[in-house]
């Protein structure tokens, strides 16, 4: 290599700053940092990895999914009890909720789509939304860099 040329590496490619929802739903969405702003906002506080408490803020899964359409409260019977939310990140990482997981009429998780952490934006490598779910033991199901809900509805 001549001196004075510089090799420069192409940027990382970029997380979208929105999560889609899509699937076997009534109304698939985009939703930006700006959408997530405007709705009803939960806090949750989890162990971080050196045993300190961080809170998290953003909206409940279950009320993106409501907004999506959803089987939800008392549609959420039957077949519709098939229905799983596959969570996908950035990276290729992947898990997986049932509907009755997610719904206050089945379940006592509030699992959060958040944005901020300790009141400030997400770290760039968790975000800028991270899936929490403090009511897991451990964190495996905390997807950071998550890009996209998927609604899946297993048929008869």
């Amino acid at each position: 290599m001549a001196a004075g040329v510089v090799c420069a590496q192409a940027p990382p490619a970029a997380i979208p700053a929105a999560i889609k929802v899509q699937g076997d739903i009534a109304t698939p969405l985009t939703l930006t940092a700006q959408d997530l702003a405007a709705m009803p906002r939960e806090r949750a506080s989890i162990p971080d990895q050196d045993g300190t408490q961080v809170e998290y803020e953003g909206v409940t899964l279950s009320e993106i999914l409501r907004r999506a359409g959803a089987p939800l409260g008392n549609q959420l019977r039957g077949n519709a009890l098939t229905t799983y939310v596959l969570a996908k990140a950035h990276d290729g990482y992947q898990v997986v909720f049932t509907l009755a997981e997610v719904d206050a009429a089945f379940a006592n998780e509030k699992i959060l789509v958040a944005d901020k952490r300790d009141g400030k934006p997400l770290f760039e490598y968790q975000g800028p939304f991270r899936l929490v779910c403090p009511g897991d033991k451990a964190g495996a199901r905390s997807v950071r860099m998550l890009e996209t809900l998927e609604i899946v509805r297993l048929r008869k």
